[in-house]
């Protein structure tokens, strides 16, 4: 490993001394509307002419080399980059890893993106007229906000000699580009940074080697954009206060780059402010240099997607149809284009389809040998928790902007219709899910209208027909406290209903669905900093919204969330609710039950970590015609270190006679 990277770095030089290679350049990026589209796409009012439009397409090459194959829209096989540029992608992004190979020169998968790749990909690229945006991870191989792992070669480095090694790695591989003649528009000085960089957390540490990245940068590219890159904007605070530690430790650098992933980084609302704020407090460019959207929730290559119809804890606010996709794209570019100083959008990976359909032997064999998967065996080396316990294909070919042999989605054409626009007469795209909840003692009655999406993306009510029998619903209710699936057809199109069987809950809110607490209160016996209800799907049991709290001192939560229940038929009844959350250090936490002001049960419970929930019960509670019920959750939490922080759902008072 080192014989090879003191070797890239003489040839490098040496290449740097000559004259770089002249690309012939195919000026192909359309500049008039491509006309005959059947996607419906509102035009995006006074977007920028110099608007990156772009795709991440990491994986071209160890897809081709799977053997797959690109067309056109005319069914002509064709240069893939050829084909983006002419349906207006304007930038194409590539990661960089710096060795993502074993000792015997397996490739960890991913594409295996070392610079070579990056390389024969920035010239087909530039052939087109596209600039490439270089996305440096500085690790071996996959770095997010999880996971910032050392690169082997730098691993019992001090930080100067790891700056030292950056700032080499970096102005090396941009000049080998330069020697090529790629044009390269953009470089990130690492990839969703949120806490981490190349095995470094403190942020004198991360600084020093950005600003190490940013020095080769500026030398090689001096007109190139250097961008920062993080996720989750739907975290409150988080972006500004990393930006304001870049402007503490002086570090260079041009865009404050942000993933956007609907399912679960928040509204585009919230993006708009997050984006604004950091445009306007510290005078950055900002951008979407991530977002993708499924077209379908089907797997296409055997191997299990990250968003699939069965994924649950996510926000779908469009239908997971070539339509849906495209309106995800056209909102997010409509968002970006309107903030201060919004530059772009770059779609991740939407060129990396399945390498096969025929089994999942035969995609295997190609994953292991070519790298096209997410990750092959041979990263265990590197990875053993995640990459090597959990190696396959690629996760995200349902998200791709081509069909699984390699033809290009009519989504691919919104990049270039944004501009123009394409309000063509809209039509239904799909049917929404219908969500219904039945008392094992009531009546089911399903719905005759459900609504249907639009291309559009608006909604309006269609008659329904329902597969389902009288011995059916017999069986719904006999089969006790259940959820059911009922198929149907609307306007042509399949529908669908998610029905639940429930024990009959007195409680109001219980979800806290309204939006408010109410008829929930609270005794705040701490001072929280916050305690309040959340609107965030993946941060909840069931629904989008939650009791939600957080404080940044010790012994500061100190909380009581309850309801009062009154008139309830005489009889014995359960409490239920659930809780999860983090940083509770030493911490009492009960659900309990009063009759009239006495307590009558209590249960203990817990939190632990994210998305670890505790369901609890209190059962036996008897009551007497007139009297008062108070069910709640008592929460007291010392805080590890600091202060504490929880979500509570699904309050249910439920009959036991």
């Amino acid at each position: 490993m080192k014989k090879r990277w003191i070797a890239m770095l003489l040839v490098t030089a040496l290449l740097t001394a000559c004259a770089g290679t002249k690309i012939d350049v195919e000026n192909v990026i359309p500049t008039e509307k491509i006309e005959g589209s059947s996607l419906y796409v509102k035009k995006v009012e006074d977007l920028p002419d110099g608007f990156i439009m772009g795709m991440d397409a990491s994986s071209v090459i160890a897809e081709e080399q799977s053997g797959v194959k690109y067309y056109n829209f005319a069914g002509e096989e064709q240069d893939v980059f050829k084909t983006l540029a002419e349906n207006g992608i304007t930038h194409i992004r590539v990661r960089v890893w710096n060795h993502p190979y074993d000792a015997n020169g397996n490739g960890y998968g991913g594409g295996n993106n070392d610079f070579e790749k990056a390389i024969e990909i920035g010239k087909r690229a530039t052939k087109y007229g596209m600039q490439l945006i270089v996305d440096f991870h500085y690790s071996d191989f996959w770095a997010d906000p999880g996971k910032q792992m050392v690169p082997l070669a730098w691993k019992d480095m001090s930080i100067s000699e790891k700056s030292d090694a950056l700032y080499a790695f970096t102005r090396d591989s941009l000049n080998a580009m330069k020697q090529e003649g790629i044009a390269v528009g953009m470089v990130q000085l690492g990839n969703e940074t949120n806490t981490e960089l190349c095995g470094e957390s403190h942020f004198e540490n991360i600084a020093k080697l950005m600003n190490a990245g940013g020095k080769a940068v500026r030398e090689v590219y001096p007109n190139a954009l250097i961008a920062v890159h993080l996720a989750n904007p739907e975290r409150s605070g988080a972006y500004d206060g990393f930006a304001q530690r870049l402007e503490a430790f002086d570090v260079d650098y041009d865009v404050l780059a942000s993933s956007y992933y609907p399912y679960w980084h928040g509204t585009l609302e919230n993006l708009s402010n997050v984006l604004n704020g950091i445009a306007e407090k510290y005078g950055k460019k900002v951008m979407v240099m991530e977002t993708s959207y499924a077209y379908t929730g089907v797997d296409t290559d055997f191997s299990g997607n990250t968003i699939s119809d069965e994924t649950s804890t996510i926000v779908k606010d469009y239908p997971f149809t070539v339509q849906g996709q495209a309106n995800n794209v056209r909102n997010v570019i409509d968002t970006v284009a309107h903030v201060k100083n919004g530059i772009g959008v770059v779609y991740w990976e939407g060129t990396w389809i399945t390498v096969g359909t025929s089994s999942w032997e035969e995609n295997h064999e190609k994953w292991e040998k070519y790298g096209s998967g997410w990750a092959s065996s041979y990263a265990s080396v590197y990875d053993p928790d995640d990459a090597g316990r959990y190696y396959g294909g690629s996760a995200v070919d349902n998200q791709a902007m081509f069909d699984p042999e390699g033809k290009p989605l009519e989504s691919l054409r919104v990049w270039n219709l944004v501009r123009y626009g394409n309000e063509i007469d809209p039509v239904a795209d799909a049917i929404a899910d219908t969500v219904l909840a039945f008392d094992l003692k009531g009546t089911i009655t399903l719905p005759e209208t459900v609504n249907a999406v639009l291309s559009s993306n608006e909604q309006k009510a269609v008659p329904v027909e329902w597969n389902v029998t009288e011995a059916d619903i017999e069986a719904m209710y006999q089969g006790g406290v259940k959820t059911y699936e009922i198929t149907g057809t609307a306007d042509g199109l399949p529908a669908r209903a998610i029905v639940s069987m429930i024990n009959f809950n007195y409680l109001q809110n219980f979800g806290f669905e309204d939006g408010t607490l109410d008829p929930w209160q609270t005794e705040d016996r701490g001072g929280a900093d916050q305690l309040y209800v959340e609107e965030k799907v993946t941060d909840s049991l069931n629904g989008v919204f939650h009791a939600h709290f957080w404080s940044a001192k010790q012994d500061s939560v100190d909380f009581s969330l309850f309801q009062e229940v009154k008139d309830l038929p005489a009889g014995k009844y359960s409490f239920t609710i659930s809780i999860m959350g983090g940083d509770a250090g030493d911490a009492q936490i009960f659900c309990y039950a009063l009759v009239d002001g006495v307590e009558v049960g209590r249960t203990p419970m817990k939190i632990t970590s994210y998305g670890e929930w505790d369901t609890e019960t209190v059962h036996g509670i008897e009551v007497q015609a007139g009297q008062t019920v108070t069910v709640g959750i008592s929460v007291k939490c010392a805080g590890a270190g600091s202060g504490a922080w929880g979500k509570i759902d699904d309050g249910l008072l439920n009959s036991e006679s």
